[in-house]
């Protein structure tokens, strides 16, 4: 297999219940052509929806995270629509399996992002950067628009008016700076990445997997519903997880005073 062959490398941690997806194209930054893309998303999808996954992990290799589509390969005119939808609907697809999976997601931004991989970086529950990531837009560089998710996930992270100075100045971002607009959760020194990103992982991966799937489907739910709604839902959540076996074993371990173990069920 060369260098420039697109993989999608799914590992195990030593629990099995974390497993985490490389995307690794190094020759060409991790950048997506259709067969890589259309990987990525069979694989997020299966993840998903195997319930022995109780946390899932997307990270890049050599120091990048994923540039967005390949673009060696585009003409630069109206043949290059079908390209675009051939990448772009299964990272489409990606991202949404990512946003709406009933677990735990982490992005591990190991280093650049930009274009559709954006979008991926952005989707995750819990995003770390690492300190020499860089968060770029980078669709007006090119004369598109934008997709991967990125003109929907940005103003409801950063706010429209961050949102609108990061798509039309295509402002890029380093590790610090993206923690402050609100697009990563924490930034971790590159030689510690590693580590973090695996430790952060295992702590979401031994957690309570029900609880976490009705909250995470909460908090999306809570810039279109409005107050009684979502109070009404939030009543109708809580209460079917009083029938889970981590509801059980987390009352029991508040009421004695020990740590609980959650099994995800």
């Amino acid at each position: 297999m060369s260098e420039d062959t697109p993989r999608i490398q799914v590992s195990a941690s030593d629990s099995s219940a974390v497993k985490v997806v490389r995307m690794e194209r190094p020759a060409r930054h991790n950048a997506m052509d259709e067969a890589m893309a259309t990987t990525l998303a069979t694989t997020v999808d299966r993840l998903a929806q195997d319930d022995d996954v109780r946390c899932l992990v997307l990270t890049g290799v050599g120091g990048v995270f994923n540039t967005g589509a390949d673009l060696s390969t585009f003409d630069g005119d109206e043949r290059d629509e079908a390209k675009l939808d051939a990448i772009a609907t299964p990272l489409h697809e990606a991202v949404e399996t990512l946003l709406t999976a009933p677990k735990p997601v982490v992005t591990g931004v190991n280093g650049v992002v930009a274009g559709g991989g954006l979008g991926l970086a952005l989707a995750g529950d819990i995003v770390l950067a690492s300190e020499s990531a860089r968060f770029e837009y980078a669709y007006p560089k090119i004369g598109l628009s934008g997709d991967g998710g990125a003109t929907w996930l940005l103003p409801r992270l950063v706010g429209r008016r961050t949102a609108q100075e990061i798509v039309f100045l295509d402002r890029g971002l380093d590790a610090e700076e993206a923690v402050e607009a609100g697009l990563a959760t924490e930034v971790v020194p590159d030689d510690a990445f590693d580590d973090r990103l695996e430790a952060v992982a295992e702590t979401l991966g031994s957690g309570p997997t029900k609880a976490y799937a009705e909250a995470k489907e909460l908090l999306a739910r809570s810039s279109t519903n409005d107050l009684e709604t979502h109070l009404d839902l939030e009543q109708a959540r809580i209460k079917s997880l009083a029938s889970t076996g981590d509801y059980e074993a987390g009352l029991r371990g508040f009421l004695e005073k020990e740590t609980p173990t959650f099994e995800g069920r």
